[in-house]
This record gives C-alpha cells, structure tokens and sequence, in this order.
C-alpha cells in the first residue's frame, strides 16, 4: 500500500471532518465532497465565511468556530486560501489536513500550507481528492495517477 492511501485512508477512518471552500452553487467540487461524505456517515461541518448555510446545513465561518473537535478538514480552495485555512487549522487544533487536487481542476495545494502543517505536527496529503476511495470513476482515476505515477507523494 502507498504511503498516499496510507494517510487517506487513516483520514477517511476519522468521523468529524470540515470541509472547506464549499459554495452556495451545489455543483463545486467541495458540495460534491461534502455531500458524499455526508451521506457516508461522517459527520461533516460546512466552512465558508460567505454563507450561513450550505446544502441545508450550518456553515461556519472558519475552523474555530466549529463546535466540536474536528478530526480533519478537507481544503477545496485557491492555494491562497488553503493557507489561511491551514493557520486556522493550527488554532482550532485539527490533526489532519488533505488538500484537493484533481487532474482536471486547480488545485488548493500550497507549498506555504504544507510548511505550516508540517511544522505543526499536522499530517498532511497534499493532494489527490477523497472521490478515489468512494466513486467508481475516482477509483480509476486514481489507478491511472498511481500507474503514470502521480498520485500525491504524501
């Protein structure tokens, strides 16, 4: 097994994840997240500071103001973005971050976020998208990234 699906499915073994970056349009990559992990059993938490609600459920306007101790976020968000979310992951005391990427969108890895991570004992996968691990199309996506070798290093 990949260090890569070692630490995303020690990530996915968690029960509390934010997701950050969703939108008030359904159809983003971070809604799509959301929703599957959702309807998988997870207990999700909506992080945008532009909205209230997102897919019928409270949305917070960062990492703190979650109400329970998170288990992880998920970053769907510009690279700019992803930094800001990782110093709140740091304040809010959130072990695990996976930022998204995918083969045909931008990604949210930063090389600054995975500094910050790292230095604070955050275990980090920067990159590659939780999809691969549920829906039969990421699963062969992932395939393809592992045999041409570019699934996340992790």
């Amino acid at each position: 097994m990949s260090q890569f699906d070692e630490l995303a499915n020690e990530f996915l073994a968690q029960k509390h994840i934010a997701v950050a970056g969703v939108s008030r349009s359904s159809s983003e990559a971070a809604n799509g997240i959301y929703r599957t992990l959702r309807d998988k059993g997870y207990q999700v938490y909506a992080v945008n500071p532009s909205a209230d609600t997102i897919e019928g459920d409270t949305c917070y306007p960062n990492m703190q103001a979650v109400p329970v101790k998170l288990d992880g976020a998920m970053i769907v968000t510009t690279p700019e973005i992803s930094e800001q979310v990782v110093v709140d992951c740091v304040a809010a005391g959130v072990p695990r971050v996976w930022m998204h990427n995918n083969t045909f969108m931008p990604s949210s890895v930063s090389d600054k976020a995975t500094a910050v991570c790292q230095e604070n004992n955050i275990t980090v996968i920067a990159g590659g998208c939780p999809m691969m691990f549920f829906d039969p199309f990421h699963k062969c996506m992932k395939w393809v990234l592992g045999v041409s070798g570019r699934l996340p290093k992790a």
